[in-house]
């Protein structure tokens, strides 16, 4: 909750909000402005201060010339004799309704608010104010700016009825835009391109027809060195203003794409009225616009309703009995309604889905004994959820005869409140505003009796939570409620829940088809394929990118394809028109809270594709019990998944979102340290399984760095072996990322590696090739590093991966190159371990003279056998480990390296066989030092 601040704690200082819900404190304590109309008499003539607002210019402005009761002025001096006493608790009651009040003045025909009052705070004005301000220093009106925005809470004017209060949202939502591109431009005037490319993104989402929004997005991202996402912003603006507005763009704005293309430095757009500018139309509001569905009407006008009912020219004379109220006409309150969203004419796929949706909520029938029903439609934002739902609405008209109600709750940064969604209702069904509840509950009784014999179908899309549903719930069973979230565990009273899934492959190559043409498909159906991977299958994606073929008929698939292969610029490649995917992931986040806003931000950094809960834990730096806490309300969110208790996913464009988001708001040692907390728990857990699936078998710390306590536990042999195969993806791809965006990430990344390798619990061939590339790739990163050892260990690491399965080839000539590298670094004990096992990748090719000189030179840096740091030690210890996994599972074809091989063979068993392992076993277990050491034969 606000504090107010020491001024407004003031006795007598009254502070009015009017950008965001209409409020009042005096003296720092909130204050009851009373009913909608008295709320709307409170802010006009608060905004019109120190002019004289006439009775009659307030019932046009509360009610409209055309529906203002009889009663209108008369309630109007009542309001204002309610607000006396609000505002002025210490006046004598029998004075409030005379002139000497010190804030409502009675003056000729009307009240005044005086412009001169003391100690009161308007925010508007003080917006209004900062943000004309342009003195001082560039970071000074920078911070002016930032104030300014800031004071906005949503909507403004909310809450307040009338047609007055619907031309200054109008006015006001247009000074914010200004106020919004002012403070970008600043921005850019101080060098903080990166920052304001997000918020401009948004600015030309919400505002699509204010060309210096287009031109400052244009300015910054060129500025960052994203020439071509520029021109495509240049490119969506022609096409919005031409189908608009017929125009084209401004000479400024064609100024800028010309620089573009000869490679000028972008100058900062210029404000508005200046020479070349075209002044912006009116803006839609960025609350109301940012909450319309895809496929859904614009918006008419700042005061957009909730709710949109089906035919609603017919919606009253439809409805059984006269609605509460009706037949008065003139103290209706009158809306501009618009229909049930149309389906979308190439919807796909969804078949199954769709039938059980119906089939539920046909349950929806007159019977005795019968419950509502209500099914809600779960889903990540741009999956799909309102076109299925519209979708299935629509197939149901017939079933719902008295209407079908579409209300759009809109769970972003502002949801809907079900006070305001409950009047909105209410008036629709033919409630005028003079009777209507002034309390939620007596409003949703009333809901409950209007519909109580009706057979209606309540849409409610991107519900919040279930408090902001269950007030607008129908009480019997004859209609029937859609609920559209992105909390999967959202729960209603007698509700089914249907999770909405991407498409399959069928569908969204079906999709693209569809929009971009079958033909072009069926010509390229790998490349069609391929898009819709890159799309995620995500239907947002898919039809975006659909939509954008259509309007390039000459672009091959593969072509448009590559553009979407580039994860930096994929999520701006999905945009087209109004309808971003960035856009609909942007209503999810904006909801969070900024603990769930960081933990979305750092879990997205793990390019996994799902995460256990200690992963988690080590990426958000926390216990795992708050950490669990965190994931949990990111899952009813809609901004994480959970296929399973204790593990959670991102979807990969929602993944790209977040890691966006985290680059441009978290430090790079905070995002680097992120990264090193999880690998520094996977080296753990590694060392931990192999103490347990291979005791007394781990190398000794001069061989591997000691393991610190972050590790997991496990209970015994088999959950060790089940943990580290479950969890293949979750190491190499922290071994990978490590690799190459963490600094001083090689070594961790390394000794893991060689933990993987010595551990051979992989259970396929697939996770022996990965863990070679992360190999390959540790050796670049040790070259590029100038660090000999680290790419003799990789490279000895790879060698080995290629020997488990049989490609001595391979192996042979990293062996060559890793002993190059080791006598470069003047590391003994590499030269002896990559030495010996480059005698027995020859010994097992045939080679057999060559092996033998191989083994002699590497003899000479041998040590003590007996010494766990010596690299005669160390080969003890890799026969050891073999002789462990031989024992349930024999390695076929793969000769180990050790001095002691030749004894062993000399006794007429081959090492490349199992019971030569099991036979070397035994030879080591019983032979004492004397005999042990290198050399002897």
């Amino acid at each position: 909750m606000r504090r107010p601040t020491e001024a407004e704690g003031a006795a007598g200082h009254l502070a009015v909000r009017l950008l965001g819900p209409v409020g009042a404190r005096l003296g720092g304590e909130r204050i009851e402005l009373g009913p909608p109309q008295q709320r709307a008499v409170f802010a006009m003539l608060v905004l019109r201060r120190g002019h004289v607002v006439g009775v009659g210019q307030l019932v046009d402005g509360v009610w409209g010339p055309a529906a203002a009761p009889r009663s209108a002025p008369s309630a109007v001096r009542t309001y204002v004799w309610r607000l006396r006493a609000a505002l002025e608790p210490d006046r004598p009651a029998r004075t409030r309704s005379r002139s000497r009040s010190g804030l409502i003045v009675t003056a000729e025909d009307g009240y005044r608010f005086p412009a001169s009052a003391i100690g009161v705070d308007v925010d508007a004005e003080v917006f209004a104010r900062e943000a004309a301000d342009r003195s001082g220093s560039a970071e000074a009106v920078y911070e002016r700016l930032t104030r300014a925005v800031g004071r906005w809470r949503g909507v403004p004017l909310a809450g307040v009825p009338g047609p007055w209060a619907e031309r200054r949202r109008e006015q006001l939502t247009e000074s914010l835009a200004a106020a919004r591109e002012e403070l970008c431009a600043a921005a850019l005037a101080l060098g903080r391109y990166g920052e304001v490319v997000a918020e401009l993104r948004s600015m030309v989402g919400e505002f699509p027809l204010r060309e210096r929004s287009h031109g400052l997005l244009m300015t910054a991202l060129q500025r960052t060195g994203r020439q071509a996402e520029a021109v495509r912003v240049y490119e969506e603006a022609c096409e919005v203003l031409a189908r608009e507005l017929g125009a084209r763009p401004s000479a400024e704005l064609r100024e800028l794409r010309h620089g573009l293309r000869t490679g000028r430095t972008a100058p900062s757009p210029a404000r508005p009225g200046a020479p070349g500018v075209r002044p912006s139309p009116p803006s839609r509001p960025a609350a109301t616009e940012a909450r319309r569905p895809p496929g859904a009407p614009a918006a008419g006008g700042p005061a957009v309703p909730h709710l949109r009912p089906d035919r609603p020219a017919e919606a009253t004379a439809q409805l059984r009995r006269p609605p509460l109220g009706a037949g008065g006409g003139r103290g209706g309150r009158r809306k501009t309604a618009a229909p049930l969203p149309s389906g979308i004419g190439y919807f796909t796929g969804r078949g199954r889905l769709v039938g059980e949706i119906r089939d539920h909520l046909l349950r929806a029938r007159p019977g005795p004994g019968r419950a509502m029903a209500v099914a809600t439609v779960t889903g990540i934002g741009g999956v799909g959820k309102t076109a299925l739902a519209v979708h299935v609405a629509h197939g149901l008209r017939a079933a719902f005869p008295d209407g079908q109600l579409y209300v759009a709750l809109g769970a972003g940064a502002v949801p809907a409140d079900p006070a305001g969604v409950l009047a909105d209702l209410l008036s629709v069904l033919g409630t005028p505003s003079d009777r209507l509840p002034l309390d939620p509950e007596e409003r949703a009784a009333l809901l409950r009796t209007l519909l109580a014999d009706r057979r209606v179908l309540l849409v409610l899309d991107d519900a919040r939570d279930a408090a902001q549903v269950r007030p607008l719930l129908p009480g019997t069973a004859d209609s029937a409620v859609l609920v559209t979230t992105r909390a999967p565990h959202l729960v209603l009273p007698g509700a089914r829940s249907f999770a909405v899934d991407v498409f399959t492959e069928a569908e969204a190559v079906a999709l693209l088809g569809t929009l971009a043409g079958s033909a072009r498909v069926a010509a390229e159906p790998e490349a069609a394929l391929a898009l819709a991977e890159s799309c995620g299958r995500l239907p947002l994606a898919v039809r975006i990118a659909g939509a954008r073929l259509a309007a390039l008929p000459r672009h091959g698939l593969g072509a448009f394809g590559a553009r979407l292969a580039d994860t930096a610029t994929l999520l701006g490649e999905l945009s087209h028109g109004d309808h971003t995917v960035e856009s609909a992931f942007r209503l999810g986040y904006r909801a969070l809270s900024s603990a769930q806003a960081r933990a979305f931000r750092l879990l997205s950094l793990l390019d996994a594709p799902d995460l256990p809960l200690p992963v988690a834990a080590a990426l958000l730096g926390m216990a795992e019990d708050a950490a669990e806490d965190l994931a949990e309300a990111l899952v009813d969110a809609g901004m994480l998944e959970s296929p399973a208790p204790g593990r959670y996913r991102l979807h990969d464009l929602l993944r790209l979102y977040g890691r966006r988001r985290a680059e441009s708001t978290e430090r790079a040692e905070d995002r680097a340290a992120a990264l090193r907390r999880v690998l520094a728990l996977l080296y753990d857990s590694a060392v931990r399984v192999a103490r347990t699936a291979l005791p007394d078998d781990v190398p000794s710390p001069a061989w591997l760095r000691a393991a610190g306590g972050s590790g997991l536990a496990f209970e015994d042999t088999e959950q060790a072996r089940t943990w580290f195969r479950a969890e293949h993806a979750v190491l190499t791809s922290a071994v990978e990322q490590s690799l190459a965006s963490v600094p001083d990430a090689l070594g961790p990344a390394v000794d893991l590696l060689t933990l993987i390798a010595v551990c051979s619990l992989f259970p396929s061939r697939g996770h022996y090739e990965d863990a070679c590339r992360l190999a390959g790739q540790a050796a670049r990163r040790a070259e590029e590093a100038g660090e000999p050892e680290y790419r003799a260990r990789a490279l000895h690491t790879r060698a080995w991966l290629s020997c488990l399965v049989g490609e001595y080839a391979a192996a042979e000539a990293d062996l060559r190159a890793a002993l190059g590298w080791a006598e470069e670094a003047g590391d003994g004990r590499r030269l002896h371990i990559s030495g010996v096992l480059l005698a027995l990748v020859l010994r097992a090719t045939g080679r057999v003279g060559e092996s033998e000189a191989a083994m002699a030179r590497a003899e000479r840096f041998a040590g003590d056998p007996d010494d766990p740091a010596s690299p005669a030690g160390f080969a003890r210890f890799v026969v050891r480990l073999h002789v462990a996994v031989g024992a349930d599972r024999p390695p076929s074809g793969l000769p180990l390296m050790t001095p002691l091989m030749r004894r062993v063979d000399t006794q007429g068993t081959s090492l490349v066989r199992a019971r030569g392992v099991v036979r070397l076993g035994a030879a080591l277990s019983g032979l004492a030092r004397s005999e042990d050491r290198p050399g002897t034969s």
